[in-house]
């Protein structure tokens, strides 16, 4: 990693402000772990990108919409994807942060060895675009988001009467998603991994 001053801030120092926040997000995942944070939170108004070979869940998925609130008061529909469980094999999140010296494209990679993928328990994403082969079992379409029973209850801003989907098991492949949020009871990454780049042609795609 270079240590160049351009505009007068230096790299190795806006490396040192970033890097503690990450710390910070880990902090949130512990307290929500504990539950000492609520779920539902104001977004960054800011999306990011996560790719991921396979994800599997084989104790309840459910999938509804709602509306993210951004932090400049702005409101994002997305589709929530919510899993009792996940185990997720090679994944990636990029997200490309505007900075005085350009834009920088934060990336983080875990669960690169097959044998040690990441573990969630407890997943919610809140999704604005996905791309990925899905294979449901016991798959119900058109329930209400109040009434399923499959996979976590939703939260945040949803009718519950509004459509819903539900699943015994469901196997994502080959994965390319857009989101605005993740939260998770417990999110264990395995062979964690943080690179900063200088522009933005080091996302995950």
């Amino acid at each position: 990693m270079e240590s160049q001053a351009r505009g007068g801030t230096r790299w190795r120092r806006f490396a040192a402000v970033m890097v503690p926040s990450v710390a910070a997000t880990a902090a949130i995942g512990v307290g929500l772990a504990q539950g000492a944070l609520a779920a539902s939170f104001t977004v960054s108004g800011q999306s990011f990108k996560v790719t991921t070979d396979k994800l599997v869940n084989e104790d309840g998925f459910v999938q509804y919409g709602t509306v993210n609130a951004t932090a400049d008061g702005k409101h994002v529909p997305v589709a929530v994807s919510a899993f009792n469980s996940a185990t997720i094999y090679n994944l990636c999140q990029s997200v490309v942060v505007p900075t005085p010296i350009g834009d920088v494209t934060l990336r983080l990679g875990a669960g690169a060895d097959p044998k040690n993928p990441v573990k969630a328990e407890n997943l919610f994403i809140d999704v604005a675009q996905l791309d990925a082969n899905a294979e449901f079992t016991n798959i119900d379409i058109g329930v209400p988001a109040g009434g399923t029973t499959k996979g976590p209850k939703p939260t945040g801003q949803y009718d519950p009467n509004s459509f819903a989907q539900q699943a015994d098991k469901v196997t994502l492949t080959d994965v390319k998603q857009t989101a605005w949020a993740t939260t998770a009871g417990t999110f264990k990454l395995s062979g964690l991994k943080l690179n900063l780049h200088r522009g933005n042609d080091k996302q995950c795609y």
